[in-house]
């Protein structure tokens, strides 16, 4: 596809590719079979955010086809026929490993039964179960042709049941079970036997017990199949001025759950009148593509799938590291007035960011906290430190964005604790997310004020601190605190821009930044100096971005990409990107981390960066990259950089056929970069 002349992957397409990626790791068999199917989870978790948010999107522009295809440079009615096509694709392949994965684990003897294949004693114990725990969670609904057809509730696996009799003398009867996951485990583990585990899930259970449930109805058989709707997520926000932005947003919420239907998922052994029936009721024609699955739906479930095997089984679990310069420290504070620190998780503990805000919170030379709040934990230790902050007279300053998608509700709530605690609690700017890392503590030494600052490629939440891999500098560097407090009174007060040297902050200089950093590079290459540029992204969508490393790789830069998800850029096109090697990590933590490095006639420039290269990111979003100056920490930084393009394990090619190529390289010896950083790390002495 182009845009503007400019060669690029579909973004769209480009993600079905790295949620590929995410499948591959439930085929790998080097992979422990209880985390093939984590990932399974994973995938399917994905896959609904997708449909969510981004074929809901596409479904929306298309009654306004022409003017779509326009910005989009491409038909949004054929790139759907795609994305399905895609989509089933996957969905086979899907299918083929749950089943073959299934099969290993019976092998290690655990298996996942169905309601046909229980013993009498495990028959008794589902249905002991099932009276005293699941019964009083389910609501069935009968359905006929007249009666309204129940609300479905988005990303809810529901069972669609027939009642019938074999000699036809009566007629069928269909009535819709909710399986009740949001307060019963999905999973069941019945009783071993000897060394051999047995797990049922609910579904099943539920199907085990369908006669209990309508036994007041006389038929002789009752079938009962899988399905799942999906529905937009696109919050609108209404104009009335009256209203304040929460209500807004709560408003927005409320009206989410009632999202127009954008797919369905149902059992591929369905019977043809009962898929007809469904799709009339919800409101889906055939031309929106209902996609046949599997007997069950809702894999994001299997996130927590059980181990009641063996612990080979699942990742051998790793105790993050304490940092070599906070682990026999008491006084973080001191630390960072002396040097500059970087923390990289989850090899790298989160509680050095939570012991440094309950420091803070109690030192009596502390003023005042400062933090940006996008998506935080569900019990928040972060916040409980600003909370006790607040309570010991220190003035804290939260900026919570409403709007991080899918943590809106999470948001409002802290925010109200936060305020009721005497917090200065501020929705963001107006037009932009807030999406920038940092907090910014504020001290008074000997009569003057000075500043210690976060600033971060991660969200300030100890539960996703486990499974991304983020970069963190704590410094006190006046250079940079000076410009974290000039953003900070920006978010107070949006009149005061203010101008930065040293941070790159969008919407306003990171872009131009960017390409002044690319600029040099290029003059280097045609003066026929060393020239790269190192990139790890999360997305790499922006047309203008790309068409600037088109440039440098035609003009002989040498650039590195890594990039987990979306790649629009094409690499290795003779005469356009044949200077441009991409690829993509992905394994047991998720390459979240956003991390620049431009050659600069060897006085190399670090950045680490909660912005992606996406057009939101740049010119839409309030994000900010900060320049690494340390020399110890841009080595570490750059060691960190090296282990992860040494990877030829769990290194994907990125090119134009998108087909998920694992990297080889010269190197005869296999390196896993994230088994490499952790050796690394451990035996890191500064």
């Amino acid at each position: 596809m182009t845009k503007k002349g400019i060669v690029l992957i579909n973004r769209e397409l480009s993600w079905l590719a790295f949620n590929e990626r995410v499948l591959q790791e439930a085929e790998d068999k080097t992979v422990p079979l209880i985390e093939r199917l984590k990932f399974l989870g994973i995938y399917s978790n994905n896959r609904d955010e997708f449909f969510r948010v981004r074929v809901a999107t596409l479904k929306r522009v298309v009654k306004h086809q022409k003017k779509a295809e326009e910005l989009m440079g491409e038909n949004p009615v054929r790139l759907l026929d795609k994305i399905q096509k895609a989509v089933i694709t996957q969905q086979e392949k899907f299918e083929r490993t749950y089943q073959l994965i299934i099969r290993e684990l019976k092998k290690q003897n655990i298996s996942i039964l169905n309601e046909n294949q229980l013993t009498p004693v495990q028959g008794a114990f589902v249905k002991n179960y099932f009276h005293e725990k699941v019964k009083s969670s389910l609501f069935p609904i009968m359905l006929d042709n007249t009666a309204a057809f129940p609300y479905l509730k988005d990303r809810l696996g529901y069972l669609i049941v027939k009642l019938g009799r074999k000699d036809k003398s009566k007629k069928n009867k269909f009535a819709i079970i909710e399986v009740p996951t949001d307060n019963i485990s999905r999973f069941l583990v019945l009783p071993k036997d000897k060394d051999k585990n047995f797990i049922i899930l609910l579904d099943d259970v539920i199907r085990f017990c369908l006669d209990d449930i309508f036994q007041n109805f006389e038929y002789d058989y009752v079938k009962a199949y899988n399905i799942k709707l999906t529905r937009d997520a696109e919050i609108d926000i209404d104009n009335d001025l009256s209203k304040s932005f929460v209500e807004k947003i709560s408003k927005g919420l409320k009206a989410r759950k009632k999202g127009q239907p954008v797919r369905l998922v149902y059992d591929s052994a369905i019977a043809p009148d009962m898929l007809d029936f469904v799709m009339k009721k919800v409101k889906l024609g055939k031309e929106d593509n209902p996609i046949p699955g599997g007997r069950y739906h809702n894999f994001k479930d299997f996130i927590s799938f059980p181990n009641v095997g063996h612990p080979d089984l699942s990742y051998k679990k790793i105790n993050p590291l304490k940092h070599p310069d906070l682990k026999d420290q008491s006084s973080i504070i001191k630390v960072i007035k002396k040097k500059d620190v970087l923390l990289t998780y989850p090899y790298q503990s989160f509680d050095h960011i939570i012991d440094f805000l309950r420091e803070a919170s109690i030192d009596p030379k502390v003023q005042s906290i400062k933090i940006t709040l996008y998506r935080v934990a569900k019990n928040s230790s972060i916040v409980q430190a600003l909370i006790n902050a607040l309570k010991n007279g220190k003035q804290v300053t939260a900026v919570i964005e409403l709007q991080a998608r899918f943590d809106e509700e999470a948001n409002i709530y802290w925010s109200d604790k936060l305020k009721e605690e005497g917090a200065n609690v501020i929705y963001g700017v107006p037009g932009l997310k807030i999406h920038s890392k940092m907090f910014l503590i504020s001290r008074k030494e000997s009569g003057i004020i000075n500043h210690y600052a976060h600033i971060g490629t991660g969200n300030f939440n100890g539960d996703t601190a486990r499974v991304y891999t983020d970069h963190t500098l704590l410094t006190s560097d006046n250079q940079i605190t000076e410009e974290v407090e000039k953003v900070f009174n920006f978010y107070s007060d949006n009149f005061k821009g203010g101008t930065y040297k040293h941070l790159l902050v969008s919407p306003f200089y990171m872009r131009k930044r960017l390409y002044q950093l690319i600029n040099k590079e290029i003059q280097h290459a045609k003066a026929n100096k060393p020239a790269s540029i190192f990139l790890k992204l999360n997305n790499l969508v922006d047309p203008d971005m790309i068409h600037k490393l088109y440039e440098a790789s035609s003009e002989g830069v040498e650039i590195k990409l890594i990039v987990r998800g979306i790649c629009s850029l094409v690499a290795g096109l003779k005469g356009l990107s044949e200077n441009i090697e991409a690829i993509s990590i992905v394994d047991k933590y998720l390459e979240h981390s956003r991390v620049f490095i431009f050659h600069n006639k060897g006085k190399e420039k670090y950045f680490i960066s909660s912005a992606d290269w996406m057009t939101r990111n740049l010119d839409h979003r309030s994000e900010v990259a900060v320049p690494i100056y340390d020399e110890i920490v841009q080595k570490q930084l750059k060691s960190l950089m090296d282990a992860l393009w040494s990877d030829n394990k769990k290194a994907r090619m990125l090119g134009s056929t998108q087909n998920n190529e694992y990297r080889i390289t010269s190197d005869k010896v296999k390196v896993r970069s994230q088994e490499k950083i952790v050796h690394m790390l451990r035996s890191t002495r500064r």
